[in-house]
């Protein structure tokens, strides 16, 4: 079981590096390889079972991440080039946010299968962590 849980998360990690190297290469959001990755190899596959493969760990983990994601968005943002955009700024921020987040969640729940509130949090990570 200890070899399998170290193969899975060396896996994750290449993929992660992948995923990372294609999106630079793309010149695309990581973001999008990333989720598209993870989908695939989660609930389309089968794959990965991660609630069997980190147990109690798995929530932590996640949350941890969550917070490094947004820590990490927060640190590249430059406000210096934002200065005299503040209406596009603002309604992307408001309507655009808003819209994205919406879409994405039923698009996860409808497409994907998420539970209505798993699908919902996942919009808001997407919404947060998309830049361009």
């Amino acid at each position: 079981m200890t070899d399998e849980i170290l193969l899975a998360l060396a896996g994750i990690g290449v993929l992660g590096i992948a995923c990372q190297w294609l999106a630079w290469w793309a010149k695309l959001p990581a973001i999008l390889f990333l989720l598209v990755c993870g989908i695939i190899l989660g609930p389309v596959t089968g794959l990965m079972k991660p609630d069997e493969l980190f147990g109690e760990v798995l929530f932590p983990v996640v949350s941890l991440s969550v917070a490094v994601i947004l820590f990490e968005g927060s640190l590249t943002l430059k406000l210096e080039e934002i200065r005299g955009l503040g209406a596009v700024v603002r309604n992307l921020i408001s309507i655009g946010a808003l819209i994205t987040w919406i879409i994405t969640a039923l698009a996860a729940h409808y497409i994907v299968g998420f539970s209505l509130e798993l699908a919902f949090l996942f919009g808001a990570v997407v919404v947060v962590t998309a830049r361009r």
